[in-house]
This record gives C-alpha cells, sequence and structure tokens, in this order.
C-alpha cells in the first residue's frame, strides 16, 4: 500500500534569525528541505509528497527538488493546520488511505523509525507518531515577567515529545482537523486533533537525533548527526 505524504512548509522560521526560512538554509551543501523530502522519496511505501509552501516563496523554484515528479506543490495557509489542511483537500482518500506528516525541518529521521511508526499503526488500524520520552527534569515557570521563575515541578513520567512523522488514516486526519479548527482549537501537531476529537493516538518511540532544526545552533548539530547516519 502507497502512503501519501504532506510536508508543511511555508513558515518563515522566526526564532532562526536567518535571512530565509529555515527549510532553505544550507546544510552540507543541500537546503534542509531538499535532504527532508529527499529522505522520504527513498521510502519504498512512498505514493507522492504534498509540499504546502507560501504563495510568495521565492526560494523554492532554485532547489533540486522543482522537477521531481514525486513532489506536488500545494498553497501553504496561515498556520500549520491550514497547510495540512489544504494538502489534504487535494489528495484522494481512496487512493492514498493513510497520510503521513512529516516537518520540513526535521532531515534526520531513519527509515527504521519510519518502519516501524507503519507496522505499529497499520498493525493496530490506528494513527500514530514517533516521540521520545522526556528525559529532564521539567519545570513550569510562573510566566508573570521576562524573567520566569520556577513555579513547580513536572513530574516527568509518562512525558512524551512529540515527534514526526505522525501517521493516520487520511479521511479521519481531513475530519478532525476540519472539525477542530472550526471550533476555534489551537492545533500544535496533527495528533492533537484526534486527541481533541476523541481518538486513540499511538506513541512509537523514535531516535532522539531526529531533531527539528529550529534555533541556529541546531544547524551545527544536525550537521555532525548526518556526519554519523
Amino acid at each position: 500500500m502507497k502512503i501519501a505524504v504532506v510536508i508543511p512548509a511555508a513558515g518563515i522560521g522566526q526564532r532562526m534569525q536567518a535571512d530565509r526560512p529555515k527549510q532553505y538554509l544550507q546544510l552540507a551543501g543541500k537546503t534542509i528541505l531538499e535532504h527532508t523530502v529527499g529522505r522520504l522519496l527513498q521510502l519504498p511505501q512512498l505514493g507522492q509528497i504534498w509540499l504546502a509552501l507560501s504563495a510568495d516563496d521565492p526560494y523554492f523554484e532554485a532547489t533540486s527538488l522543482v522537477h521531481q515528479a514525486k513532489v506536488t506543490r500545494v498553497l501553504g495557509g496561515a498556520e500549520r493546520a491550514n497547510s495540512v489542511l489544504n494538502a489534504l483537500a487535494v489528495i484522494d482518500a481512496e487512493q492514498f488511505p493513510w497520510v503521513m506528516v512529516h516537518d520540513a525541518a526535521r532531515p534526520l529521521v531513519h527509515f527504521v523509525d519510519i518502519e516501524n511508526l507503519l507496522q505499529q499503526c497499520f498493525s493496530k488500524q490506528t494513527g500514530g507518531i514517533l516521540a521520545t520520552l522526556v528525559r529532564d527534569t521539567m519545570k513550569r515557570g510562573d510566566g508573570a515577567s521576562p524573567l520566569f521563575k520556577v513555579d513547580h515541578t513536572v513530574s516527568r513520567q509518562q512525558l512524551w515529545h512529540a515527534l514526526t512523522p505522525q501517521l493516520f488514516p487520511t479521511a479521519l486526519l481531513r475530519d478532525c482537523l476540519t472539525q477542530a479548527l472550526a471550533a476555534g482549537v489551537a492545533i500544535t501537531d496533527e495528533a492533537s486533533a484526534l486527541e481533541w476529537a476523541g481518538h486513540p493516538v499511538l506513541l512509537v518511540p523514535g531516535r532522539a537525533d531526529n531533531i527539528k532544526i529550529t534555533q541556529p545552533e541546531d544547524l551545527a548539530l544536525a550537521r555532525f548527526y548526518l556526519e554519523q547516519q
């Protein structure tokens, strides 16, 4: 069975403090987006990739992806959920009953993790996400001023970092996102839409080096991990 892949790539990545969106920064001679898409193009289960891009994106045309037959561009939205929903609107759920959503700035995902995610979700017929257990002590701040103070320590037991890819039945994800957005729910990832709608989501352990490049220092770490792979 072939799956659809959606990559929301319409964001500008302000925290990166760069002259362009983070997905177009260079990493070992290619853009981060080229690394991410190139890795997913090697999946034997891949049917098609839908890239949600900003309407005024001036960078994509200069990438090696512009003539890639398995990459289709769609218009990105104001928020991540809108971008994903725009892609889902043009995906045939009968042709691609499952859809995998992956961050554009997460170029280091391992095939073994994706294979495990697919196997777990398909066998249980339930959506799921790659995740890693929280290892650090977690503090909740009081948020009262720019100088945050510790309000209390949060137990890290049963706490997970949500990663991507996230895999769901296509029609179900489309319905949950549509309903959640209509209800004004804050959707930070696809799993949160299913949680809100009361659907189970599997936590599938993944590797911790599947980092999302968000801060300037993440680029150096990504280069190191890429060399190790």
